[in-house]
């Protein structure tokens, strides 16, 4: 078979360990970031730096690969559609579209009949009148927005007329369930009702940030099989090529709800790579490069613990790992509060 190029459209984390899978099975990797020091360029086979809405710098990037994919979901539409005219894109261009708007990703699950919390659309003063019954709730803007960015939480109506909202934004307000805990599923889809799905794994955030996960979760079967079949309803429905990432909350009683859909590999699946015999990473290489499906096997049980702002400095400066952890520099050059440096991965 002729050589691969695969092109991602992003440089972050994400797009360095898709790299580095592909590395592994000799296919090249031409990564197009908007950031010049994105650090996916330690890792990918050729950099290309400029903004995503120029033509010249696009029509470059699309000369050099056979296939892309993205690394995150907020890429303009416009541009995934126009480079889908010259070179497949993988998730299809349509699915970004749905899942980077929050309201319509919502209407989406829910006409799959799948559980989601309840939800209102916010999309002028006059609508915060009829809002009490959504409250105690998260206002998120329906696009961008993640780790907490474009998120408040709201208990009162007086909290949404201290935020002075600009209304030529929309928003959606969530209303909260009384949470257990979160878990998220990471699936691969090759092609039709062609799947590897990973166990489900349990989350912990801070500020609204991941911080812990860990496998197995610690939920009752039936939960186990719901995200499960959940999980691949949505990315049939949605017609998918490559990783998905479904993250779900539990609420004290024990019901399932889906809060997100990520178009992409996942930091809640980090752990994949050492825990089982192909990464989140690997089968999305396979999957959106039409390589070999293999059987997923798990290797061990596992915890992931992301490095953020200045925790990846003791790491940086020779720690004593044991036999049975793993460190991941993500060569970010600048330490920012919060910002995902890293991670450690515990095999247990």
């Amino acid at each position: 078979m002729s050589e691969i190029n695969l092109g991602i459209i992003g440089g972050g984390q994400l797009g360095s360990m898709l790299s580095i899978a592909a590395r592994k099975l000799n296919v090249k990797t031409v990564v197009f970031s908007d950031d010049p020091d994105a650090p996916a360029q330690n890792f990918c086979n050729q950099f290309i730096s400029g903004n995503y809405d120029d033509k010249q710098k696009v029509i470059n990037f699309v000369n050099h690969v056979d296939v892309v994919t993205y690394e995150f979901e907020n890429i303009p539409f416009e541009t995934l559609n126009e480079i889908n005219k010259l070179k497949p894109v993988l998730p299809k261009p349509s699915v970004n579209r749905i899942i980077q708007h929050r309201l319509a990703e919502k209407d989406f699950v829910n006409k799959l009949n799948i559980r989601t919390t309840r939800y209102v659309s916010i999309e002028k003063r006059s609508d915060l009148d009829a809002l009490k019954d959504f409250l105690p709730g998260i206002l998120k803007t329906t696009t961008l927005g993640y780790d907490g960015k474009g998120q408040h939480p709201i208990s009162s109506i007086e909290d949404l007329n201290l935020l002075n909202l600009d209304f030529t934004r929309g928003y959606i307000l969530e209303k909260l369930v009384k949470l257990k805990k979160e878990i998220s599923i990471i699936i691969t889809r090759f092609n039709i009702n062609k799947y590897e799905i990973y166990e489900p794994i349990e989350n912990t955030h801070e500020d609204q940030i991941l911080k812990h996960s860990k496998i197995p979760a610690d939920i009752t079967e039936k939960i186990f099989n719901q995200s499960k079949d959940w999980a691949m309803l949505i990315a049939e429905e949605l017609k998918y090529v490559g990783t998905l990432c479904v993250e779900f909350f539990i609420d004290r009683n024990d019901n399932l709800y889906v809060n997100e859909v990520a178009p992409r590999v996942h930091n809640s699946g980090h752990l994949t790579i050492n825990a089982y015999n192909v990464s989140q990473f690997e089968n999305h290489v396979r999957a959106v490069c039409r390589l070999e499906q293999i059987p997923l096997k798990k290797i061990s049980n596992a915890k992931m613990i992301n490095l953020l702002g200045d925790q990846i400095s003791y790491y940086r400066k020779d720690p004593k790992l044991k036999k049975n952890e793993y460190f991941f520099d993500y060569l970010k050059k600048e330490i920012k509060e919060k910002r995902k440096m890293g991670h450690i991965t515990i095999l247990i």
